[in-house]
């Protein structure tokens, strides 16, 4: 797979359904007491507000300011390098999913986009199968009304669903509705396992 133009490299791939309805309303209620939410550091990729809580991050930064858990994704580092947070405990749901998927887990957040917000279009650069680094997306709360792009192509994600994004190639995101967006978003390190799910499954 590596070095294959952008066109024939998969945008996106649901791999499975990991939440049901029930598992969805507790973690809403849960997560709609959360507190402790950090803005995007990068400003000039949206309008709006879109902002991040941290589950699991570098070791090192387990103490350290949420902006630093949020925000550093070392792709160098090895597992025994990244941490749960504390408040992973609150949501042992989301752990449970971390054990059933075989790859090396780096970090872990909910992203939350604000009613009428826009994430706008943006690449993370190195973060694709190809280079060794996966981005894994949950809905936990959204709608028809949001619209998610990758490379042009609309991905229709289900909340409860867990989906595979390309995230090194460019990507956008449009919350139209009245209610925010919530994204169980997950970093790990590409495998076999993975590979096979993306491009045979």
């Amino acid at each position: 797979m590596a070095n294959l133009p952008t066109q024939q490299r998969p945008h996106s791939r649901l791999l499975t359904t990991v939440f049901d309805e029930q598992n969805l309303r507790c973690l809403t209620t849960r997560i709609s007491n959360e507190k402790n939410w950090v803005n995007h550091v990068n400003k000039k990729s949206y309008q709006g507000t879109w902002d991040v809580l941290a589950l699991r991050c570098i070791r090192e930064h387990r103490f350290a300011h949420p902006i630093l858990q949020c925000f550093t994704h070392d792709s160098n580092l090895p597992e025994e390098n990244w941490e749960n947070l504390p408040l992973m405990e609150h949501y042992p749901e989301v752990n449970e999913i971390l054990k059933k998927i075989p790859c090396t887990i780096k970090s872990v957040r909910f992203m939350r986009l604000r009613a009428g917000a826009k994430i706008l279009p943006h690449r993370d650069n190195g973060v694709s199968l190809e280079y060794g680094e996966a981005r894994l997306h949950v809905p936990i709360i959204s709608s028809s009304e949001v619209s998610f792009f990758v490379s042009e192509n609309e991905v229709l994600m289900n909340p409860g669903e867990l989906w595979y994004i390309d995230a090194d190639q460019v990507h956008s995101v449009v919350n139209s509705s009245s209610d925010d967006r919530i994204h169980l978003v997950i970093d790990c390190i590409s495998n076999s396992w993975l590979k096979n799910k993306v491009l045979n499954d």
